[in-house]
This record gives C-alpha cells, sequence and structure tokens, in this order.
C-alpha cells in the first residue's frame, strides 16, 4: 500500500495549513512534516510540471494532483505576500521596472483552466473554500494595488500572523466613513493651497516644495489624532527641508505669519544669536486632538545635513520617555521623514536603525517616513543606490515596510494606521514609503528638465493629489463640485490676512525648542561662563559615597582583580590620594545626591578603555550588573551608563538629543580614543558648537576625549584639539584640558550646578588614569572650584627667567624634567580652560612673574593643538617662544621610538632657555 495513500482521503484544507505553517518558518513544523514538504520543494523545483513526482525514500512517489494543487495555490500566495510589491500600482508617475519571475499561473504549475476550481487554501488568507480566481482577486487587492509590502523576512511567526491578519481585513483597503474622507481631503487642501500661495507670493524662493507628496499632510494627521487616541501624548519629529514649511504650519500649528516673515529676509528680533534658513528652524507646539487629548509635538531643528536628525530625534524621545513614562515608553513616538536618496545614501541611517532594540537607545519602536520623489537634486534612483528600493535598510532590524503610491490619500493613511498599530503592538520600528514626485526642481529656481526630461514632461500633465481625489470623492457623493473651492477660499482668505499681519512686524521672533523643559535656564555669555562656581561638597557627604562605591554586593562573586579595584577605593580615600576615578565617581554621586541623574554612553564606557572606571561590575559565575552609585545612600538621582555600539556619529547625535530635552541630567560620550570623535564631526559642526546660535537651543553634552602622546600611533594620540578650538565663538562651548582629579570633579559639577547649559569638551588624559603624581586631596574636593589656570609654582620660582604655560598631561613631563634638572629657573602653569580663554587670569600670572621669556609648549605638532588658537585670542602670545613638535600631516609618528624622541627634543627646547 502506498504510505502517502492517506493524502486522498483526508482534508486538504488541513495540508495548505500546515504546509503555510512550514513556509513561514519551518522549526514551527512537525519534522516528518517538515521533511515532508522539504521533499515537495525539491520536487516543484526539478519536476515537470506535467509529470510532477517527488523523490521520497528512494522511491518515487505519486502525490495526488488535489493535493499537489492545493499545495501549489499557497506557493502562490506565499509569492504575493513576498514578492507582491514588485508588482503594484505605487508609482504615479512612471511606469514600474519589470521583475522576473512574475506571479502568472504558469510559474506555480496552475493554468486557467484551474482558476474556477474551488481550493480550500482559502481558508489560510481568510475566505474559506473558494475559487482560485477570488483568492487571485483577494490577493492582487492586498498586495498588488495602492500599497505594496514587504514583511516575510521577519523572524517572528507572530509578528508575520499580525501583520497577515491586519492586510487580510477588508482586501488591505480602508473604511473611511464620510467624515474620514473630507478631513482626508481639508487636510490635502491646505497641503495644495500653501504651496501655491507662497509659489504665488514668493516667486523664485526656496521653499522645498512638497509637491508631489502632499499626503503627507493628511497621513500625519491622521498619525496624531490616532496615537493620542491610543496613549501617546509627546510626539517627537525630524525631518529635512523637503516639505517642512507645510508640515510646520498645516500640522504643528506655527503660526504663518511667522513663516512669512522669514520669507520676508527680516532682521530677528534679539542679537545674541544669527538665526538660520527657515526650512531648518525647529518648534514645539501644545495641542488638543479632536477628540480632546492633549499632546505636545516637537519638530526638531535641523541643518542642510540630511538624516543627522534622525539620531537626536531618538535622543529627544528616549529623554521624554525616561522623564515622563518611564514604564511605558509608547506613550512618546519617535517620527523620522527621510528623503529617498538620502534614507539609502548616508550611514548615520544604519547607524540610527542598530540602535533600535538596544537598551541604551530603543524608544519603543519608530515610525519611519519617505518622502520618495524618485531623484535626488539632480541625481535619479537608478544612481543613487544599488538596492531595489531606497527603504532596503529596513530589513536591518526585519522591520515591516509598505509602499505607498502618493497619489491615493486614502492609501497612504490606511498604511499610517497600519504603521501606528504595529508599532503599538510590538514596540518596533515601521517603515513607510511614500511614491511620489517632485513639481519643481530641487528648490524652486532649479530646471529640472536639464537631468530630468521625460520625467518631467509627464509631471506637467499629471493632477495634484487634491484634485484626484475630489474627483473621486465626487464620484462617490461624499462632495458637490464646490466643496473643494469653498476649502480652498476660507484657506488662502486665511493666509492673506496672516501675510499682512507678518508685514505690520519689523521683525522676525524665533520661538524657542523644548520651551517647557528648559524653564528656569537663562542664557550665559562669556561673563557668566568665566564667573567661579561654588563646588565644593560637605566631606561627610564624600565619605557616604566612598563607603557606597567601594562595597561590592554580598552573596555575589566577583573575580579578584575586581575586588581589589572596588576596595582600593576606600583606601585612596583614606589615605587622601584621590586618582582620576574618584574624582570621576565623587563627582558623579555627589550629583545623584543633589537630584541630578547622569547618563553616559560610548564604546567600552562601563569599564572604560583604559580599564580605570569599572562602573558597572559583573559577577563572575552569571555575569550580573550592579551599578554601585544607585546604591548610594540618600541619592535622589540615578546613574545610567551604557557601552554603545561602534558608532560615533549616530550615538553623540542620539547624545546630544537627550541633553536637549533632559537639561537636569548630565549627559557625557566618552570616545573610546579621543581621535574617533571625527566620526560624528558633522554633529559637532552642525549641532554642538553651533545649536544655540542658530536655533536658540541650550545643551549641556559633555564630551570626554581621551588625549595625550604616549607613543600609539596617530590613530591613538591625538583628540585634534585644534578642530574644536576652532569652533569656539564667543559664549557658545566649554574647552577643558584637565590635570587633576580635583580639576575633574569641579569641572563636572560646574556643569550642572549654574543656571544655563553650555557643551563642555573635555581632552581627558590616558597615562594620568594611574600616574602617582596626578592625584588630588579631599580636601580639594570638599573647598575647591574649578581653576581655569593652575600656578602652584611657590617662592622658590619667583625668579624664574622664563615661564612656561602648557596644558594637560605634557605638564608632568616638563615637571619631571625640570626635578630631574634641578631647574628653579622655569616656571609651569597649567592651561586648564581653553575656551573660554582665561586671558586676565594668563595676564595675571604674566605680570607676576615678569619673565622675558614665555613659552607656550606642547605635545601636539606646530600646525595642531592649541597654538593656533592662542594666536587667535592673545594676540600678545605671537611673541611667545613656542616648542612644539614640526608641522606634520599625521598627528603622531607610528613609531614609538620616534615619537619618545621627539618628545624629549620637545622638553629639550623648552628648558634651553638660551634661544
Amino acid at each position: 500500500m502506498d504510505k502517502f495513500s492517506f493524502l486522498n482521503a483526508a482534508h486538504t484544507a488541513h495540508f495548505a495549513q500546515l504546509y503555510d505553517e512550514y513556509l513561514i518558518n519551518p522549526d514551527r513544523v512537525e519534522p516528518s512534516w517538515r521533511a515532508f514538504f522539504q521533499g515537495f520543494d525539491f520536487g516543484m523545483e526539478t519536476a515537470h510540471e506535467d509529470d510532477f513526482e517527488m523523490n521520497q525514500a528512494a522511491a518515487p512517489v505519486a502525490i495526488p494532483e488535489h493535493v499537489q494543487k492545493e499545495f501549489q495555490v499557497v506557493k502562490l500566495i506565499d509569492a504575493y505576500r513576498t514578492r507582491g510589491h514588485l508588482f503594484t500600482k505605487t508609482n504615479p508617475v512612471r511606469e514600474r521596472r519589470t521583475y522576473e519571475p512574475t506571479l502568472d499561473l504558469v510559474n506555480f504549475g496552475l493554468t486557467d483552466a484551474d482558476l474556477n476550481t474551488d481550493f480550500n487554501s482559502g481558508d489560510i488568507i481568510g475566505l474559506g473554500k473558494t475559487s482560485l480566481k477570488n483568492i487571485i482577486a483577494h490577493l492582487k487587492k492586498v498586495y498588488c494595488e495602492s500599497i505594496g509590502v514587504e514583511y516575510m523576512y521577519i523572524r517572528k511567526p507572530a509578528e508575520v500572523k499580525w501583520i497577515q491578519n491586519w492586510l487580510h481585513k477588508n482586501d488591505n483597503h480602508p473604511t473611511f466613513d464620510k467624515d474620514d474622507k473630507l478631513q482626508i481631503l481639508k487636510k490635502l487642501n491646505e497641503a495644495v493651497s500653501f504651496e501655491s500661495f507662497l509659489h504665488t507670493k514668493y516667486v523664485g524662493q526656496k521653499r522645498f516644495s512638497l509637491e508631489g507628496n502632499e499626503s503627507l499632510i493628511p497621513a500625519l494627521d491622521a498619525l496624531v489624532e490616532s496615537a493620542a487616541n491610543k496613549g501617546v501624548n509627546h510626539f517627537v519629529l525630524g525631518m529635512a527641508h523637503r516639505g517642512r514649511l507645510n508640515v510646520l504650519t498645516n500640522i504643528f500649528g506655527k503660526p504663518v505669519k511667522d513663516i512669512f516673515s522669514e520669507f520676508d529676509g527680516k532682521d530677528y528680533e534679539e542679537d545674541i544669536f544669527d538665526g538660520d534658513v527657515k526650512y531648518h528652524l525647529g518648534y514645539t507646539s501644545k495641542r488638543k486632538t479632536d477628540s480632546g487629548k492633549d499632546i505636545n509635538i516637537n519638530i526638531v531643528p535641523n541643518p542642510s545635513h540630511l538624516e543627522t536628525v534622525g539620531a537626536v530625534v531618538e535622543g529627544i524621545a528616549r529623554a521624554k520617555q525616561d522623564m515622563h513614562t518611564p514604564d511605558d515608553f509608547s506613550k512618546v513616538l519617535p517620527i523620522v521623514i527621510h528623503g529617498d536618496a538620502a534614507i539609502a545614501g548616508q550611514g548615520i541611517v544604519y547607524e540610527v536603525v542598530q540602535m533600535a532594540q538596544l537598551d541604551a537607545y530603543k524608544t519603543a519602536g519608530t515610525i519611519h517616513m519617505v518622502v520618495n520623489n524618485q531623484v535626488g537634486f539632480t541625481t535619479n534612483y537608478l544612481d543613487a543606490r544599488s538596492s531595489t528600493y531606497c527603504t532596503d535598510i529596513a530589513k536591518v532590524t526585519l522591520s515591516p515596510v509598505l509602499h505607498v503610491n502618493a497619489d491615493d490619500p486614502e492609501a497612504v493613511v490606511h498604511a499610517m494606521n497600519f504603521a501606528l498599530d504595529y508599532r503599538m503592538e510590538f514596540g518596533r520600528d515601521v517603515f513607510i514609503d511614500l511614491l511620489g514626485y517632485r513639481k519643481y526642481g530641487h528648490n524652486e529656481g532649479d530646471e529640472p528638465r536639464f537631468t530630468q526630461p521625460q520625467l518631467y514632461k509627464a509631471i506637467s500633465k499629471h493632477k495634484n493629489p487634491r484634485d484626484i481625489y475630489a474627483e473621486k470623492l465626487l464620484s462617490q457623493g461624499v462632495i458637490d463640485n464646490t466643496t473643494v473651492k469653498k476649502f480652498e477660499k476660507a484657506y488662502k482668505s486665511k493666509l492673506e490676512k496672516q501675510l499682512e499681519t507678518s508685514r505690520e512686524k519689523e521683525n522676525t521672533i524665533i520661538t524657542p525648542f523644548m520651551q517647557d523643559e528648559w524653564k528656569g535656564f537663562e542664557q550665559a555669555t562669556e561673563v557668566e561662563m568665566m564667573e567661579k562656581v561654588d563646588s565644593g561638597v560637605d566631606r561627610k557627604v564624600l565619605e557616604k559615597i566612598t563607603k557606597s562605591i567601594s562595597q561590592l554586593p554580598e552573596g555575589e562573586n566577583f573575580i579578584r582583580k575586581i575586588k581589589k579595584i572596588i576596595e582600593v577605593r576606600q583606601t585612596m580615600f583614606d589615605e587622601d590620594k584621590l586618582d582620576w576615578a574618584m574624582g570621576e565617581h565623587l563627582a558623579y554621586g555627589s550629583l545623584m545626591m543633589e537630584g541630578y541623574n547622569v547618563r553616559m554612553s560610548g564604546q567600552d564606557v562601563e569599564r572604560g578603555t583604559f580599564s580605570h572606571r569599572h562602573a558597572v561590575v559583573k559577577s563572575e559565575n552569571h555575569e550580573n550588573e550592579f551599578i554601585l552609585h544607585n546604591a548610594i545612600e540618600g541619592a535622589k538621582g540615578k546613574l545610567e551608563i551604557y557601552n554603545s555600539h561602534l558608532s560615533e556619529y549616530g550615538v553623540v547625535g542620539f547624545e546630544y538629543g537627550y541633553a536637549l530635552a533632559q537639561p537636569n541630567t548630565l549627559t557625557i560620550w566618552e570616545a573610546q580614543f579621543g581621535d574617533f570623535s571625527n566620526g560624528a564631526q558633522i554633529m559637532m559642526d552642525q549641532y554642538i558648537s553651533a545649536g544655540e546660535d542658530k536655533w536658540k537651543n541650550q545643551n549641556g553634552l559633555v564630551k570626554l576625549l581621551p588625549h595625550g602622546y604616549e607613543g600609539q600611533g596617530a590613530e591613538h594620540s591625538s583628540a585634534r584639539i585644534e578642530r574644536y578650538l576652532q569652533l569656539c565663538a564667543k559664549d557658545n562651548m566649554f574647552m577643558a584640558n584637565c590635570t587633576t582629579p580635583a580639576n575633574m570633579f569641579h569641572l563636572l559639577r560646574r556643569q550642572m550646578l549654574v543656571n544655563y547649559r553650555k557643551p563642555l569638551v573635555v581632552f581627558t588624559p590616558k597615562s594620568l588614569l594611574r600616574s602617582p603624581r596626578a592625584v588630588s586631596s579631599v580636601d580639594e574636593l570638599v573647598n575647591g572650584h574649578f581653576q581655569e589656570v593652575i600656578d602652584v609654582d611657590g617662592d622658590a620660582f619667583a625668579k624664574a627667567s622664563t615661564l612656561v604655560f602648557t596644558s594637560g598631561k605634557f605638564y608632568y613631563d616638563l615637571l619631571e624634567y625640570r626635578e630631574e634638572n634641578n631647574r628653579t629657573d622655569v616656571a609651569l602653569v597649567r592651561l586648564e580652560q581653553l575656551f573660554p580663554l582665561p586671558i586676565e587670569q594668563i595676564q595675571e600670572v604674566m605680570k607676576k612673574y615678569g619673565s622675558k621669556d614665555v613659552v607656550w609648549a606642547q605635545e601636539e605638532p606646530r600646525n595642531m593643538g592649541a597654538y593656533a588658537h592662542l594666536m587667535l585670542h592673545m594676540p600678545e602670545t605671537r611673541n611667545w617662544r613656542v616648542c612644539s613638535r614640526n608641522m606634520y600631516a599625521a598627528p603622531a609618528s607610528g613609531s614609538s621610538t620616534r615619537s619618545k624622541a621627539r618628545q624629549a627634543r620637545i622638553i629639550e627646547d623648552v628648558f634651553n632657555t638660551n634661544k
């Protein structure tokens, strides 16, 4: 008897369900069935369609035709799920590329003769037993019309099943009532009318119009309304310039008169900042949704560096989650709007996407939306990426993608509803590819026909999405011939009034971003930045902190080395010799006692690149993690410290965003080596150094950059001090190169104790972390404050003929040489704060010594380091004698022998006072 004869008698619906499960997740299917289906698939691939057999147990066994057909229909269904997105009607102005194989019946061993045959496979898509014709019609509606869906690469069957159930409701088409449709039309009208109004009133001015993708506006409107009903009360949105003005006015409610003032090029009301172009500015508003929910919505300021803002969005969202909804991250929704060329071309997208499920950076799912106009400036999409879709980055995190025709606003809103439901259900990212076009050139002054003549010939004849949708609603009897004209007249009348109002004002007023978070903080000039801050801490408080961070939890096993490292903390305190790590730890602990939180991330920060920090300790047997700071008795704040993924650009952007939303958290990013921070140089240039000047945004982010020449080569020596100092102007940042644990302690505390926030860059040591010279007493933490200049040479050096200013670790090299050679004719002074430059203190020291030979000494080559900065801010330094390495292209030699020789020559040069 044929051992597969049971296939003739059993109900084929069961086999179809099993085969469908096998196709989605083979491991969930019972092994014998899995082997059977593997054999079937093999047979499908190798057998002739008219004589199908499969090889099982070394004997050919014919599968009953009706069962074989059922399996082939399941294969067809699977193909629509997997490849249906390649055969959609999602491009409004271009024919789709041709993909092979197609979804034709012949590719699945089926023919037109099977169309009227009923198949139990209809069960797996919710149709029950039905004809192949009905199955195909359903699949085409679900997968091949205005929405194409990619999701079958997701590895969690529960997610796949949820998606399929969602899509198969109403054939993946919306069921909007009349009010819903009128709201979509209203928002479409606002989007279209706003752009046409600006096009008429400000001819030729750059506005980076949304025309061709106006359905973004009803989609965002629906997202905000629906998300608020699901409990979301904070929205954080980031986007580049394309369509930003439209979003600002029609979603965020920014007064149009303010936008008109920006178009008119008026000066700013305040002199203390320079502002930015209108399509880069941020905005925060509180609004009430149509259903009466109070929400807070933020659009993050951004530079022209596309996709940079995504990292900042995630940081702000996480900060708001930690602050407002720590038990339910879903209540804060990050939204990132991308350009098609940018999301495919910019590496920062990958860095941010990789954050999505990491403990340090997760935000319970981001909704990504691509304003896809099929061209990047003048570059066609075929020249802009190798991937099929611009959104293929989504597959990194197995996120579903919906490709949607921007001319079908109901489909766009429907896709947005899917994205929201998926995010709220699974706390994961989801992508929407809004496929439209760009009506004009990159900016409104460009001629797009130079580079895309055929495309723009088609676009010139194409109706806008509002008019297309209005015709549809008119045919459905939802509106009459006057509806759109009434909407347009009312909206344009409002714009005309706002235009008149704007022209009555002389200046442009810029509203600060996230004002609620920054209540009580003042903007500071150089004067306030140079004021002394009492940052000392009572000794008893320091004792309590030390006791907590010197004791490992009981009942856990730790390796011997970690026990010694932790125990020695108490010894250092008792012996009054605090090293660098203790200076840090006591700064964090004392701030926590005063109610501040501390957050740090970066590569290897938990232990510290140089094994000095050990803020997180792990048990030996189970690797249980403990942060001893969080056990400090009486501490009101919390320490969170995370090893980051191998990213600088994305992580620095995230932490900048975090600090932007949490001014009462000491937010720190530490580079593995200071040299590596140049991987995040865009964040430094566009946000950290200039954010307050451009956007009125204060930010207290701290960057710790290990720096110092210890013969470790060109990439492990210099944090490129010169680059940071070149960005310094007026009152935008603090720059420091500390030499003692006490000064580091006071520097970190000052960062939080003042009533303003400025970014702080600290060039931290490597060799000094364990140097017996670089220690501080407890009293220096109790009674001191941050010292911008340290001059501790006593009476023995009062008549020194040479006065040497230096900074950082190099001071100790000079000190060692001076002691070995008993050179009391050379005074050494440390410049601890490089910006704002303490000019008056430097001048006082020079007056005190009265030395004719004044030296600036640095380890770095002459064209690097702080020398050029000193000349720029203190013209008299041009007359100083400079001792440094020669000018080089690379920061340091790769040979440790050569490096030591160069270092020795600088030191000898410093003490060669006969020059």
